[in-house]
């Protein structure tokens, strides 16, 4: 089963998921699938400032001063390109083992351990606390924006007030608005700060406002929750929230399993928890051949079995730990990436089982290498980034019919070896 590659807007990452539903921090935004075409220019179909000034009463009940309500709103100005966004469908789809190999990459494993030397205090204060590993608060941390690098451009009280006013889901982002301005009124960051997504989330691991109203912790005792400029009080916040998900401490999130041959795996699912007793007696081991039940596992553990490319291709166990990830962000490819980063993060290995394709996907290294590639090539296709999108993929297309390859503009390694092969030619010409 395919799955697919969401640009919501937020953050490194966005939402992968398998359905219409766009959820961020467990909680389902819009009927919105990706991000990532082009749309026709939305037209407004209300005044800006009138619909501003129409909700004074409600922003005044939820708890905004009148005063700061006014200052906020004085000069807002709408982005309709956020409704464009909300209204976008997708065109392409990216197979779970391209997400992986985009989220998953020597790159980020090699970042996040050293993220984990530099802030090994607050992590491992936050593990106290929490019960959550420091490897997994980092490995959300890498996935929701790259350790802060990429946390979103859009003002937030713009954003949320055109989606207040304009679009579906009004009533959804009327509340994220109105928190907004909430933690602004409350100090805990400047309206400068408060950028993020398109979507509304923001900071280095992505809250939305109500998230961070709720869940967000002022971890390095300076008074202030600050998810933005602070580290310690993001990481100790995403701790925060796995651990209110329901992170067990003690527990893995699950691991790689082997089927034996003849297994039939049709109605199981993450949902589907079963006792590791049935599996065992089922005839499942770890994918290294050893037996299920290892550590603080018993045969009474309850647990999952998630086929995400079908039973073809690499199969796990879940526990509630996956749930937790899940929670996060709502997509089984979103949690399995966390999941697969933080076993990174302690030293495992990649995962063992091959995926079901005959074109593997590509590292960020590798997809900036095709970039350039293309770009000598005369492309316009814009920066080296690694982010494959619309003009990198229709020049990718055009390689590939070049070379007789199947022109699907997926940037694998079939059309990596082929620009080599080509580069490396001319190189002995």
């Amino acid at each position: 089963m395919r799955r697919l590659l969401v640009f919501c807007g937020f953050g490194l990452l966005g939402v992968i998921q398998t359905h219409a539903e766009l959820i961020i921090n467990g909680i389902t935004v819009s009927r919105v699938t990706a991000t990532e075409t082009t749309a026709e220019v939305y037209l407004p179909k209300s005044d800006f400032q009138a619909c501003l000034a129409n909700l004074t009463d409600q922003a005044l009940a939820s708890g905004i001063n009148a005063g700061r309500y006014a200052q906020y709103t004085r000069n807002l100005t709408p982005d309709y390109s956020v409704i464009e966004k909300l209204n976008y469908q997708p065109e392409f789809s990216t197979p779970i083992w391209d997400y992986l190999s985009g989220l998953v990459d020597d790159e980020r494993v090699a970042l996040g351990k050293q993220k984990l030397l530099q802030h090994r205090e607050i992590l491992n204060r936050a593990a106290q606390v929490y019960g959550v590993p420091p490897e997994t608060i980092v490995a959300v941390w890498g996935v929701e924006s790259n350790f802060g690098d990429i946390s979103g451009k859009y003002p937030l009280l713009q954003a949320l007030g055109t989606l207040s006013c304009e679009g579906r889901r009004q009533g959804y982002f009327r509340n994220e608005f109105f928190a907004a301005m909430r933690i602004l009124q409350q100090g805990d960051v400047r309206e400068e700060q408060l950028r993020g997504s398109w979507a509304g989330a923001f900071g280095h691991t992505q809250f939305m406002p109500s998230t961070y109203e709720r869940l967000a912790v002022d971890f390095d005792g300076d008074g202030r929750r600050d998810l933005v400029s602070s580290t310690a009080d993001a990481l100790a916040s995403t701790a925060n929230f796995l651990n209110k998900a329901g992170w067990q401490s003690g527990m893995p999130w699950g691991f790689e399993v082997k089927l034996p041959a003849g297994f039939q795996a049709q109605g199981e699912g993450r949902r589907n928890k079963k006792a590791l007793s049935h599996w065992l007696n089922q005839g499942l081991l770890r994918v290294d051949g050893t037996s299920l039940i290892q550590g603080n596992l018993s045969g009474s553990t309850p647990a999952g079995l998630m086929l995400p490319a079908g039973e073809n291709g690499p199969a796990f166990l879940v526990f509630k730990n996956f749930d937790a990830i899940y929670g996060y962000n709502a997509a089984e490819s979103y949690a399995l990436a966390i999941a697969h980063l933080s076993d990174r993060l302690q030293g495992q290995g990649p995962i063992v089982t091959s995926w079901p394709t005959e074109d593997a996907g590509t590292s960020r290294a590798e997809r900036r290498e095709i970039q350039r590639f293309l770009l000598n090539k005369g492309y316009d296709i814009g920066d080296v980034d690694g982010l494959i999108g619309d003009k990198t993929r229709q020049a990718i297309r055009q390689e590939q019919i070049k070379f007789g390859l199947s022109p699907n503009g997926r940037a694998g390694q079939k059309i990596l070896k082929a620009l080599r092969n080509e580069h490396a030619q001319r190189m002995m010409q």
